[in-house]
């Protein structure tokens, strides 16, 4: 063979968590050999095959059983992804193990900053960003509202100043550029140029920010953009590729991540659903052993110790750090009267059956859960179904319920005036904190139901924002400045982050909530974040109807919210698990939703 022709080849395969071995003809039985090696090696054909990123990263000592170890080649961008895994899993070790201390200090970040940063920074701030940049890659769980934006932006103005990138990427929701673009003026003497992606990119842009939902569209372009120049790549909001390869915005950012220079992930909500979450989360920021790391950790079972052996790879400020007045969290238990008792009850059975046949059926058994959350709240929603505004995961059209079935008697019997009871509720909370000048924020998932109340609650002026409002920053601002409005009426899926109430409602209600732990925790700290006034009383109610899928949904937000509390060293998560329940005044399915969605399903049938 001539020596300019490689014996192996290791490139980036086909999608983003895949590498590609090849080899020219005659070398088909050392490829077969190696392939064997790696517990993810697939043969594609006699001369290439398919070995999972990770799995290649992690045992990257295997090659060397290669007989022609001078004439394999690699992809430039996967060799130096390689490379520097190698030394990643070195500097990981030493950290799990406790054999060296972080090389950066709180006291010496303002001279790794340089002249040219000019923001302030707290205590917490500095020593969450030594920690950072003590490891090549990191990640900050720090809960919103402790300044992870400024965080972020002073690691990339730390490492441009030490002459390691030169590039910043921001992939983030749409509600958070707003964010990106107060922090740069106001923490760098000579602000980025800072670009949100639209059709082009802006060639002289010293920084972009892109949402998830455009990033597939735009990965060649911001492939090429990421290595033109040594950069640093940053997902806020990071939880949004949980799912990882299986997920769309998780299979576009693993395609951009190693082609970054450093990454960064900020999320306050690592691990809504579990372990799984994690794994992704820190897969992204170490490929390889980071998925490796988090599945030893929590693999006994005692997330107490797992979460002192992760704590060395990510930054956290808690809110108990942060200072901030305490929240009061009650659970409102609320009877059915018997009417739309009967029918949620005729519509358990009218599913249970089905169930049992497709437990396999997420598609199927989702549009069972939301059809049940729709009827806790309201036996009206399932005669309307939802909008195109809702989330894809909650789109359903109105109940078709076959004639001559009980349950639709029931629902033509159900008097078009009776009130709900949660939104009677509601209406008891919102008048009573209108009366002592207390503006309300109302949560529910359903924009039907959102839209309900606000018929309901139209004396006191509410504002409106879910995903079919066009006019929403004025929405927003009447609420925040109008005297006679009284309530904001959104969803957690359209205002859950990216925006600060705190100055303006110190009360929240949730209607109904479903399966996401995330989007609960994102939701809360719109109005219990950092520069509350000491003193401050923040209320959130919860609602339940009993003996309901609502009380399923309870059971499992605990159960996240209590790994998620331990897996972060944080009590104050653990505590949301566990609601002080109080009188009346007036999804996301993961495998174990599911199982606890069947059993809910089960139990109320004959």
């Amino acid at each position: 063979m001539s020596e300019s022709v490689p014996s192996l080849e290791i490139v980036f395969g086909d999608n983003a968590s895949m590498a590609l071995l090849r080899v020219p003809d005659g070398y088909d039985d050392e490829l077969r050999r190696l392939v064997t090696r790696f517990r993810s090696g697939r043969q594609r054909n006699r001369s290439s095959a398919d070995v999972a990123l990770d799995d290649l990263l992690v045992n990257l000592a295997e090659l060397a059983t290669w007989p022609y170890p001078e004439s394999v080649t690699w992809e430039p961008t996967l060799a130096v992804l390689a490379r520097d895994t190698t030394m990643d899993a070195r500097t990981v070790s030493e950290r799990l193990s406790g054999g060296e201390e972080n090389p950066v200090t709180p006291h010496s970040v303002p001279d790794r900053l340089g002249s040219g940063w000019i923001g302030p920074l707290t205590t917490f701030q500095k020593r969450d960003i030594a920690k950072l940049l003590s490891l090549r890659h990191g990640a900050n769980f720090s809960v919103p509202g402790a300044g992870k934006t400024r965080v972020g932006l002073a690691i990339f103005q730390a490492l441009r100043h030490e002459g390691h990138v030169q590039r910043l990427l921001i992939v983030g929701p749409k509600s958070c550029y707003e964010s990106w673009q107060s922090e740069n003026p106001e923490c760098l003497a000579e602000p980025l140029r800072m670009s949100i992606l639209d059709k082009i990119i802006d060639p002289a842009a010293d920084a972009l920010i892109i949402n998830y939902e455009r990033l597939q569209n735009a990965l060649a372009p911001l492939v090429r953009w990421l290595t033109a120049q040594p950069s640093l790549l940053i997902l806020d909001e990071a939880h949004r590729m949980k799912l990882g390869a299986e997920g769309t915005y998780g299979a576009a950012c693993l395609a951009l991540g190693p082609r970054a220079h450093r990454r960064l992930i900020l999320t306050g909500t690592p691990a809504p659903n579990g372990a799984k979450d994690l794994e992704n989360l820190l897969g992204f920021v170490w490929p390889g052993h980071g998925r490796r790391t988090v599945v030893q950790a929590v693999a006994g079972g005692d997330l107490s110790k797992a979460s002192r052996v992760l704590r060395p790879l990510f930054a956290r400020t808690t809110k108990d750090e942060l200072g901030l007045p305490a929240v009061t969290i009650t659970r409102r238990d609320i009877p059915l009267p018997p009417l739309h008792r009967e029918i949620y009850d005729a519509l358990i059975g009218l599913y249970s059956a089905r169930a049992a046949t497709s437990q396999n059926d997420f598609h199927a058994l989702g549009k069972v859960l939301v059809y049940l959350l729709m009827a806790a709240i309201s036996p009206a929603l399932l005669s309307v179904g939802t909008t195109r505004y809702e989330p894809l995961a909650y789109q359903v059209s109105p109940l078709v319920v076959p004639e001559g079935s009980p349950l639709l008697d029931l629902m033509r019997d159900l008097p078009s005036y009776e009130l709900s009871p949660k939104y009677r509720e509601t209406l008891a909370i919102v008048a009573d904190n209108a009366a002592v000048g207390r503006k309300t924020l109302v949560w529910s998932t359903f924009i039907r139901s959102i839209t309900t109340l606000g018929q309901i609650l139209k004396d006191f002026s509410p504002a409106i924002v879910h995903g079919g409002t066009e006019d929403r920053e004025a929405q927003i601002d009447r609420f925040r400045h109008d005297p006679d409005c009284m309530v904001l009426l959104s969803n957690p899926a359209t205002l859950g982050e990216g925006i600060n109430l705190h100055h303006d409602s110190h009360d929240a209600v949730y209607v109904d909530r479903d399966f996401a732990a995330g989007r609960f925790l994102q939701s809360l700290d719109r109005i219990h974040r950092l520069g509350l006034p000491s003193g401050t009383v923040t209320r959130i109610t919860v609602l339940t109807s009993q003996n309901t899928i609502d009380d399923v949904v309870a059971q499992r937000l605990e159960d996240k919210l209590h790994f998620m509390g331990q897996i972060l060293d944080d009590p104050a998560i653990q505590q949301l698990a566990d609601l002080d329940e109080e009188p009346e005044i007036g999804g996301g399915l993961d495998p174990r939703d599911l199982q606890a969605l069947l059993g809910h399903l089960r139990a109320g049938s004959p």
